[in-house]
């Protein structure tokens, strides 16, 4: 099988990943999960989950870049970008990752500042004197 390549993407962050057969080795911007996320426990989930849910975690080796964002957001990008590698790799994949709402890419990004604002909606505050 060669290589396969998928861009994962929520708010500003973008996750670039390419997926070959392997011993189930996962290099985050040249670091290992554990060293990418330290003790973020619930985010290294977050990231194991398409390869739970499809049982490729010890047989499917990642290389992945990020840009952009936060960690959290970024380790949602790698999600959705190791749920996209992993349909084109197995379209059968489809029916499990699906229902599980890996295949949606989050659309919600910060709204933008308003003039006459403080922030995207607050008001500055109101002197009746």
């Amino acid at each position: 099988m060669a290589t396969i390549y998928a861009t994962g993407k929520r708010k500003a962050a973008i996750a670039k990943v390419w997926m070959s057969n392997g011993t189930g080795e996962m290099l985050i911007n040249g670091k290992t999960l554990d060293q990418w996320l330290g003790g973020h426990e619930t985010l290294k989930m977050k990231v194991r989950l398409p390869l739970e849910a499809t049982k490729q975690l010890e047989s499917m080796n990642l290389r992945i870049t990020t840009l952009g964002g936060g960690y959290s957001a970024q380790a949602d990008a790698v999600k959705h970008g190791i749920t996209k590698a992993l349909v084109e790799f197995e379209p059968s994949f489809r029916a499990i990752l699906k229902p599980m709402g890996l295949l949606t890419r989050d659309s919600r990004v910060v709204e933008r500042k308003k003039p006459g604002k403080k922030k995207a909606r607050r008001s500055p505050q109101f002197s009746k004197r």
